[in-house]
């Protein structure tokens, strides 16, 4: 049994080091990319605190879900939270599971450029749409008569507790990004329509904690997906986890077969590769029986 156990251990090591090898040549290449991503977050955040500024309380809008919906109230504000929460988590867990499990479609580094650059062009369109109105805030510190509906701003706090940026909702901008994302390079069908699940519930639960008006929420499930499907095919495609071009060599000419095997499981037979293969940029989900000789629209 120990001997099993160290040898499965050592496979993984090697799994493991040999995707830290394909992952930070990846990264030396696109590392811009990822830094203007994470910079432009910052600059969201920034603008989003600005709009504090102008942000005056008021009666708050008549609103379809406010009639439809039952109030959570402020102490059960935190579900729609812990919610979204879940689904950052699970996405970010899931961008690292080439590391350690054997299936893998995706490279981490290039599936978070990609991300990211669906993040930027969404908030680019959601700062500009919250600077030209201001809407009184729905949320409890928003309100008529609280201390935090108006700057100077609570601290490192303002994240939560941010007024003014209401239109579109920045929490279904990253909820339907990440799940559209695991939609298309994603293989398990049942935890993709869980996910879709997810973010309807999601959805609602932004509405139930009057945390923005349905406006905000139903303009980001159109504005977001019309912008991914735009900006997704104007990218290029993510390449075949089957072709082993990005794997280092060695010295001795096999690493590249090697590293192959490693990064893609231990067995090279041509019907796992064949299920690997991507159609028309969209990866096989588990469970399916189709096969495919060549690549189709590859990189």
């Amino acid at each position: 049994m120990s001997l099993y156990i160290g040898r499965e251990a050592s496979k993984l090591w090697k799994r493991f080091w040999a995707e830290i090898t394909t992952e930070l040549k990846l990264l030396f290449e696109n590392w811009k990319y990822l830094v203007a991503g994470i910079i432009c977050q910052y600059i969201h955040g920034l603008a989003a605190r600005g709009v504090h500024y102008f942000h005056q309380p008021g009666p708050i809008l008549q609103d379809v879900g406010f009639f439809l919906l039952p109030e959570l109230g402020q102490d059960k504000a935190y579900i729609s939270e812990t919610v979204f929460t879940f689904i950052f988590v699970s996405f970010f867990l899931w961008t690292f599971h080439p590391f350690i499990l054997k299936s893998k479609k995706i490279y981490t580094v290039l599936i978070w450029c990609r991300v990211l650059a669906f993040l930027v062009a969404c908030q680019i369109l959601r700062v500009i749409t919250f600077y030209s109105t201001q809407l009184p805030g729905p949320n409890y510190h928003c309100r008529e008569g609280s201390k935090l509906a108006t700057l100077p701003p609570p601290g490192i706090r303002g994240v939560l507790y941010g007024c003014g940026d209401l239109i579109f909702s920045s929490h279904m901008i990253f909820s339907l990004v990440f799940v559209r994302t695991y939609q298309k390079y994603g293989t398990r069908r049942f935890i993709k329509q869980c996910a879709w699940f997810t973010v309807v519930i999601q959805s609602l639960l932004i509405v139930a904690a009057r945390k923005h008006y349905t406006v905000d929420v139903v303009v980001a499930w159109y504005t977001v997906n019309l912008v991914l499907y735009f900006i997704d095919h104007k990218l290029p495609e993510l390449p075949d986890r089957s072709a082993s071009f990005l794997l280092p060599l060695s010295k001795d000419g096999r690493t590249k077969e090697e590293n192959h095997k490693l990064l893609n499981g231990n067995s090279g037979d041509p019907i796992d590769r064949r299920l690997r293969t991507p159609v028309n940029g969209k990866f096989l989900e588990e469970g399916n029986t189709v096969h495919v000789d060549t690549v189709m629209n590859g990189v």
